[in-house]
């Protein structure tokens, strides 16, 4: 297995362009299942998470050729309904091929769902809406088994909102019979792309962006607009910019819609760091030490539970103290304690992080145990004095795109070896 060596204590500065979104690629890549149209999809990133879902669509039938940041999906044919556990077993976000599925072929069975160990993630929202929309849904033997001829509309009030719940049940719905209508669906800006793209192909969605999401079913998607360039990664951009204020450095990330980092804008602006954005890219400089405040994530419009564990590095080094409350997931403060072993002062109350800041940061062989958290540990060792060792780079690798290339464009030393050890 990979390990990152990082030699901390260089100040960033430079220029960053933002890959496709995985968090945006994911649930399009699934949707080509809707449809036996050959589609086009535009910065894909090549990220491991990107790959998996690669091979779990050709289990089912899909052919997937790259070129570039472009990939060809053929769907003509499905040859499967069945999801196999070993590639399930290793990424969350193949629940989404539920609702494609049983839309289109009639029937899914798929393993319950495994991925990072940040939380439980219920499944329950997911098998509540299908069964709204008329599936006979069965929880056998580790597997969901899901049938029906053909769903049916129907008015689906999500508690709480989810993101993969909101999009599951959204590509389910477009080949339902009649309207259905979400309600308290997610916000985020990944569904939203979602959506453009099912439209461009034939789906009636309107209410994207809101908490209130109307489709009206059609019987076939079209051959439509079969292009589509993935939106920009929010969180990739955000951790390079968290990575310009730990190192109290200049770094600016190119991403066609600014506005994106709105939130992570505001709170790195309360650390004491200054941003600046134009038309296609936002700033950050920072000259001296960042203050302290407090964070609690959200849905959309509110903080990303993505860019939690990336702050708590940055706030381990403020001047002050910081709370960090998380309220998406119930166990996402696993950093924290690999945060310690570098001489953070951070203690833990339930989904409740105090961070005291510290003057300084030591190297030391920490441990990745999912991706933001993985993240989190590049961002504090580049801040830290000495080496660090960070292994189960893995998880980082799910997510991210070079992220050790892009941080020596910016001016730090990281390099990776391979390992026989965990």
């Amino acid at each position: 297995m990979d390990r990152l060596i990082v030699e901390g204590g260089q100040r960033l500065s430079g220029e960053i362009q933002v890959s496709g979104a995985k968090n945006a690629a994911l649930p399009i890549l699934v949707s080509s299942l809707l449809s036996p149209h050959t589609c086009v999809l535009e910065n894909i990133p090549d990220v491991v998470d990107v790959r998996t879902m690669c091979q779990l669509l050709g289990v089912l039938g899909a052919t997937t050729s790259w070129d570039g940041p472009r990939l060809l999906i053929r769907t003509e044919t499905l040859k499967s309904h069945e999801a196999p556990y070993a590639l399930v077993s290793t990424m969350r976000a193949s629940i989404l091929v539920l609702g494609p599925l049983v839309a289109r072929w009639g029937e899914a069975i798929v393993p319950l769902p495994g991925g990072c160990a940040i939380g439980s993630r219920p499944v329950n929202l997911h098998i509540d809406g299908l069964r709204a929309l008329g599936a006979e849904v069965r929880i056998q033997h580790g597997n969901i088994h899901v049938k029906a001829k053909r769903l049916k509309g129907a008015r689906i009030a999500m508690e709480p909102s989810s993101v993969t719940g909101t999009e599951n049940l959204m590509m389910a719905a477009v080949l339902a019979e009649g309207v259905t209508v979400i309600e308290n669906a997610a916000r985020e800006p990944e569904v939203a792309d979602l959506a453009a793209f099912l439209i461009k192909r034939g789906a009636r969605i309107q209410g994207c962006g809101t908490n209130t999401i109307t489709i009206e079913g059609v019987e076939a998607l079209n051959d439509g607009d079969h292009h589509h360039r993935i939106m920009a990664d929010r969180m990739e951009a955000g951790t390079y910019l968290i990575a310009g204020a730990v190192t109290q450095g200049d770094v600016t990330v190119h991403l066609p819609s600014p506005d994106l980092l709105d939130d992570i804008c505001t709170t790195l602006h309360a650390t004491g760091a200054e941003l600046s954005r134009n038309h296609g890219s936002v700033r950050v400089t920072m000259d001296r030490r960042a203050s302290a405040v407090d964070v609690t994530t959200g849905p959309c419009p509110g903080f990303p539970t993505d860019l939690q564990a990336q702050m708590a590095a940055l706030l381990s080094l403020a001047e002050g103290v910081s709370l960090v409350t998380e309220t998406v997931f119930e166990n996402r403060l696993t950093h924290v304690s690999e945060l310690r072993r570098m001489g953070a002062n951070i203690t833990t109350n339930g989904n409740q992080a105090r961070i005291v800041g510290v003057d300084k940061l030591s190297g030391a062989p920490v441990m990745a145990s999912d991706l933001r958290g993985g993240a989190a540990l590049i961002l504090a060792s580049l801040a830290a004095e000495g080496e660090t060792i960070i292994s189960r780079v893995y998880h980082v690798d799910r997510g991210y795109e070079r992220i050790e290339g892009n941080l020596n464009t910016l001016g730090a030393n990281v390099r990776r070896v391979k390992s026989n050890n965990a």
